[in-house]
């Protein structure tokens, strides 16, 4: 992202599938779990219905220069903890490859912080995969630390 570059962060619409899918697919680890091409399943459609109609969900893309460059889901989770405090998940997030080193994932984690501390969050959170380890530097960069182990249990493999 240049500095004479645009950027706008907005709620996804269903229309950004395509290359929503395309940057969830665009590193070594989502090459694997994701199917980007010119037809995209329909599994991705009903699951964008079901985050559009929650209220305490949602995807956002960050567009540059009017391309989808980025994305981020973001969920705000009530709860007992934090004296009933409600926290804000970040997950799927993605950078275009073309735009990772530049400035748009920090712009785009920060939009989203800045999101939950206007909502009176008190706390947000993220999950990245081990094998990611630059994604891990950056996110300690941002401020985020490693307080939990997050453990995964996948159904269609049991």
């Amino acid at each position: 992202m240049r500095r004479d570059q645009e950027v706008i962060f907005r709620e996804a619409t269903r229309a950004d599938l395509p290359d929503i899918v395309r940057l969830l697919a665009d590193d070594p680890l989502g090459a694997t779990r994701e199917s980007p091409g010119a037809v995209i399943p329909e599994a991705y459609f009903t699951a964008f219905d079901a985050i559009s109609k929650d209220p305490n969900n949602s995807v956002i893309v960050a567009e540059v220069d009017g391309a989808v460059a980025g994305t981020l889901q973001l969920t705000y989770i009530p709860g007992l903890t934090y004296t009933g405090g409600e926290r804000a998940q970040i997950e799927g997030v993605r950078v275009a490859s073309e735009q990772r080193g530049h400035g748009l994932g920090q712009a785009l984690i920060g939009w989203a912080i800045d999101q939950a501390r206007a909502r009176g969050c008190r706390v947000v959170q993220l999950t990245t995969d081990r094998q990611r380890p630059a994604s891990i530097r950056f996110y300690q960069k941002m401020g985020f630390r490693p307080s939990h182990m997050g453990m995964k249990y996948h159904l269609k493999d049991a």
